[in-house]
């Protein structure tokens, strides 16, 4: 069942950015800037594939990442700003969010102030909510959008510079296929149980929401 799921989110990835190019890219990570769990750890890796290929650049595939980030940030950023947390908690878990993810965002970028905005962009899972407690708080829109990206970017070249390698590996280093094929069982308990912990917190909150 889980590699049912993961492979028909990585065709959907997979499409898009066949189809939609450098613009695939950016919308698909916008989507998951918008507070919406779409791994940018399969979108960017085969971006960076498509370097590997000759389809992509690598410098232009994290930049319009980047972009995607901001466009998708605006989103949730004006969510917090104008609806504040009362209106976050009322409707977040419709989208998955839960109060623990809040609260986690909340703490992070109360901790480190604006820099959390950049800060949280290197960072799994907080990168995907930290827009929310930089709306609530109100942050200057020019000092977000200037974090996010400068925080994005790295974080999309990386991934892209990974997938970019994975690439040239692939054929001409049989090992690599060997250790990856050797993993599957590790990789597949260990994505099953993220999955079953994920939607059970989750869906609790949802639960406690919609009572």
């Amino acid at each position: 069942m889980i590699e049912k799921i993961i492979a028909v989110l990585a065709k959907f990835v997979i499409a898009v950015i066949s189809h939609g190019g450098y613009l695939g890219v950016a919308a698909l990570m916008a989507i998951e800037s918008a507070c919406i769990p779409l791994p940018s750890e399969i979108i960017m890796p085969f971006a960076g594939y498509l370097v590997y290929a000759g389809q992509f650049n690598l410098f232009w595939a994290a930049t319009v990442g980047a972009i995607g980030c901001n466009l998708g940030s605006i989103l949730a950023y004006e969510v917090g700003y104008h609806g504040g947390r009362p209106l976050v908690e009322k409707y977040g878990a419709y989208i998955w969010l839960n109060s623990h993810d809040l609260d986690r965002a909340d703490r992070f970028f109360h901790r480190f102030g604006a820099a959390a905005v950049f800060i949280g962009r290197l960072l799994p899972v907080i990168r995907t909510f930290i827009a929310l407690p930089a709306g609530i708080a109100r942050m200057p829109r020019l000092k977000f959008h200037l974090y996010t990206f400068a925080g994005s970017w790295p974080w999309c070249f990386g991934l892209a510079w990974v997938g970019m390698k994975l690439g040239e590996k692939w054929h001409t280093d049989p090992r690599l296929s060997h250790w990856l094929h050797r993993l599957d069982a590790v990789i597949i308990v260990a994505l099953l149980a993220g999955v079953v912990w994920f939607f059970w917190s989750h869906w609790k909150g949802r639960v406690r929401v919609t009572a």
